[in-house]
């Protein structure tokens, strides 16, 4: 039996959100510096610049992790990759090269607690259930998820979506039952989050770091006519069509 402090709340660190079998640590200061890194370090964590730790539970179940985010492993862990064959290790090579994401997630199965590298970025943990099975994520945002979710690589429906809407040709699908974990660039108190009912959102640039895979994504003008939206000033929009949800990074 391993036994641990890590969920003991301390002056540094505290347990601030969990999900599923995921929770994520924050350590609220950073006290082990040197004379010349403390005022950095000072004004960082009054900015929010905390590090962010994502700890997996395993009851019996699995986990699918980033390449290379595993820092500790405690109990008895198993760890797999999730290549099926040569075929599959291809497809995944590819798919990776495409999305920007590592091609091998390996797999993480058995009983005990998997810790995940500390990392700046802010961690925003997602239920698929709320997604109605499927969401689109931005390209390289994706650090793990449980192994009841598939992950796939999914092109855009429309030439002009691609080359125009500066979102990329191809991005990654998660799809299934279970919880995503995502690395973000901005904090999910900051993000905007819209729910469409058959309904129509109009973005101006790619400010949107996930949506439901279910809904139609199009690049269109902002008028009927080029020269109407060169005078608006507004030009091209991402416009997303139908039912489901989006997450907008306005800053």
């Amino acid at each position: 039996m391993v036994r641990t402090n890590i969920f003991q709340p301390t002056e540094v660190r505290e347990v601030t959100e969990s999900l599923g079998n995921f929770s994520v640590l924050e350590y609220k200061k950073d006290i082990s510096v040197s004379p010349s890194s403390a005022q950095t370090s000072y004004f960082m964590a009054k900015m929010g610049m905390h590090k962010r730790q994502v700890i997996c539970r395993l009851n019996g179940n699995g986990v699918l992790l980033q390449a290379g985010a595993m820092q500790i492993i405690t109990g008895d862990v198993n760890v797999a990759t999730n290549v099926k064959g040569a075929g599959d290790f291809f497809k995944k090579v590819v798919g990776g090269k495409v999305t920007g994401e590592s091609a091998i997630k390996p797999r993480y199965t058995g009983n005990g607690i998997v810790y995940l590298e500390p990392t700046y970025k802010y961690i925003i943990l997602q239920d698929l259930a709320e997604w109605n099975g499927a969401m689109t994520i931005e390209d390289g945002m994706f650090l793990a998820c449980d192994d009841t979710v598939e992950m796939k690589v999914t092109a855009r429906s429309t030439l002009s979506s691609a080359a125009l809407g500066g979102e990329g040709l191809f991005n990654t699908t998660l799809t299934g039952r279970g919880v995503a974990v995502l690395e973000s660039r901005v904090p999910y108190g900051e993000l905007l989050v819209y729910d469409l009912e058959n309904d129509t959102i109009k973005i101006d640039g790619n400010m949107a770091i996930a949506w439901s895979a279910g809904l139609q994504f199009t690049v269109e003008r902002t008028t009927a006519t080029l020269i109407g939206s060169a005078a608006s000033g507004e030009g091209l929009v991402n416009v997303y069509r139908g039912t489901g949800r989006i997450l907008v990074a306005p800053v």
